[in-house]
């Protein structure tokens, strides 16, 4: 989490490259645009979700189930500005989908790693305790 330029997709693409060499299963990497296509390797599914139309966080939980239930091999899930996907701000509900990534990773075995550009400031504790 951090404000524009802090350096988040950069260490964003560090890890998905490194998810790509270390991981026994496939990758899934969601953004806004295309800016990340020459930065990961092939072989991770690059999702641009101005496609799809994501129209809220019940869309990308509906969304997420469907990828894995055509794909039980997605071992972690990347998502790249999830604020600017969803084009909303910090608030309720964006704790509650990151309560409800951790338990699909729980019950499903699948990694999720996400940025959120906002100032580290408007972080609560429920959102803190992902960092």
């Amino acid at each position: 989490m951090g404000l524009k330029g802090a350096g988040k997709t950069k260490l964003l693409i560090e890890l998905v490259n490194k998810a790509s060499e270390d991981e026994h299963g496939d990758i899934v990497c969601i953004e806004k645009g295309a800016k990340l296509r020459y930065d990961i390797p092939y072989q991770v599914r690059l999702v641009e979700s101005s496609m799809y139309e994501f129209f809220g966080y019940h869309f990308l939980k509906g969304f997420i189930c469907g990828l894995h239930s055509a794909n039980y091999d997605i071992t972690h899930i990347f998502i790249d500005s999830i604020l600017r996907i969803l084009n909303t701000e910090v608030d309720d509900k964006l704790e509650d989908f990151l309560d409800w990534c951790e338990g699909f990773s729980e019950r499903e075995n699948v990694k999720f790693t996400i940025t959120v550009s906002a100032d580290i400031s408007l972080a609560t504790d429920r959102i803190k305790k992902y960092f």
